[in-house]
């Protein structure tokens, strides 16, 4: 039984907190213990768990002046810091978190409530299995929240908020000129090193095993005088910031990314995204990256096995680029952008041999960075419905599972424990120090090269 809610018809009740729950932990402890000691390999996920999430940080941008708010991160929080909350006198609590983190969240959710505080969920795992998550919640939002988040918060102070609140796919939100710049003054400038910055949203390569793509934008591009705008604040919260592009394909549109660069290279910022091995094909553009602050692009190049990449993305994208992968990313690092080049290890042309295949391919390439990650079915993506449809889900895993560095089914032509075993000692032979120190020598020399290089 919980406790009767607070009233919401007056300014004291209309306190907002929003809670981050970000990073992942990994489950396997074996793997676990091998990350602690692998260089690099820690760094990395740290300054992941690290970022804030732009997602609430945008909704508190569209949330009316008369509500108090405030943001706080899941993970700075105490036992028995829900009573503190309460204590505090928040009356709604907005929550955002993925897969792996998210029967945490449900369990902070339930406590809340129990003290009285409403609650909101929202995000990817909630936009894609609605029917777990309202169970735990006094709304859920389904899909992009800014277009919802005004009717939300008028229902909340009426004392009558619905059950769940659902934007299509469709919507075009980031195409709306003058939206508000992202809630970056509720920050402690000094606890984050590293911005989230949104120029996109979505994909259009589609990726099976990717969340991101489709499951709750279809792909689109923020106009560049917003992003300006954004990069604006950031700069005057943060001295020579470091960004992180939140974007799953920043330069699928190279016309745009090459004023997109540009606008970057303006603001002074280094930075760090994510896009797809096309990028490569632009001369003009690389010229532009190389001079614009860009620290590291991030490319998932998925699978040494060329067939494992046959039907990955609907279009054959990444299957007949695979061939060039060594061209592309020698054109890309002559610029001096370093390549972080992604595998995924358990596609069903997977077999125990792919793992010698892609420590060989990693030394070919030349990357100056790696990383390696399971194949995981994120609930409502193509591939969590094609491998529950075969029943290959494992029954053990759940969805803290959804780490990308566990295995959560059942792969098609090797054990679950040969995945296992062979990602691990991939882990070990990738973050070996020889050759840690191999891929810094690269990037040393990408650095050399892009104070050297002169454009084409």
């Amino acid at each position: 039984m919980y406790t009767v809610r607070m009233r919401f018809g007056t300014l004291a009740g209309r306190r907002l907190l929003f809670v981050s729950l970000s990073g992942v932990r990994i489950v396997d402890d074996e793997l676990r213990a091998i990350g602690l000691s692998l260089p690099g390999f820690i760094e990395r996920g740290k300054t992941i768990a690290a970022l804030p999430s732009l997602g609430l940080l945008t909704l508190a941008a569209h949330t009316p002046e008369h509500w108090q708010i405030g943001y706080r991160e899941f993970d700075a929080l105490c036992p028995g810091d829900a009573e503190q909350l309460a204590d505090e006198g928040w009356t709604l609590i907005a929550i955002s978190a993925l897969s792996a983190r998210i029967l945490e969240a449900y369990r902070f959710a339930d406590e809340l409530r129990a003290l009285g505080m409403s609650v909101v969920l929202g995000g990817l795992h909630v936009s894609a299995l609605p029917d777990e998550a309202e169970p735990h919640a006094d709304a859920v939002v389904v899909g992009q929240g800014e277009p919802a988040w005004p009717d939300l918060l008028r229902d909340f102070e009426a004392g009558a908020p619905r059950r769940r609140y659902e934007v299509p796919r469709s919507a075009r939100v980031l195409k709306r000129k003058q939206r508000p710049v992202p809630r970056y003054d509720l920050l402690q400038p000094e606890r984050y090193n590293r911005i989230p910055l949104m120029t996109m949203r979505g994909c259009p390569l589609d990726c099976s095993f990717c969340a991101a793509s489709r499951t709750i934008s279809d792909y689109q591009i923020a106009d560049l005088d917003d992003v300006a705008r954004d990069l604006t604040t950031i700069g005057e919260l943060w001295h020579k910031p470091f960004l992180e592009l939140a974007d799953d394909n920043t330069f699928a549109s190279r016309r745009r990314g090459r004023e997109l660069a540009r606008l970057l290279g303006q603001s002074g910022a280094r930075w760090f995204t994510e896009t797809d091995i096309s990028v490569a094909d632009d001369l003009e553009l690389l010229d532009t990256l190389a001079s614009s602050g860009c620290a590291q692009l991030l490319i998932g190049l998925e699978s040494a096995r060329r067939s494992s990449l046959m039907g990955v993305d609907s279009r054959g994208f990444k299957w007949a680029r695979a061939d060039r992968y060594a061209e592309s990313i020698g054109r890309i690092q002559s610029r001096g952008i370093s390549v972080n080049g992604c595998f995924v290890l358990g596609f069903d042309d997977d077999d125990e041999s792919v793992f010698v295949d892609t420590f060989e391919l990693v030394q070919r390439l030349q990357l100056a960075e790696v990383q390696i990650t399971l194949l995981t079915p994120f609930p409502g993506t193509r591939l969590y419905a094609e491998l529950k449809h075969q029943n290959r889900l494992l029954p053990s895993a759940d969805w803290s599972q959804c780490t990308l560095f566990d295995v959560t089914f059942e792969p098609a032509r090797m054990s679950v424990d040969t995945l296992k075993t062979g990602f691990r000692n991939l882990m070990r032979a990738l973050y070996a120090e020889d050759e840690v120190a191999r891929r810094k020598r690269v990037y040393r020399q990408c650095q050399k090269q892009k104070r050297t290089h002169q454009p084409v």
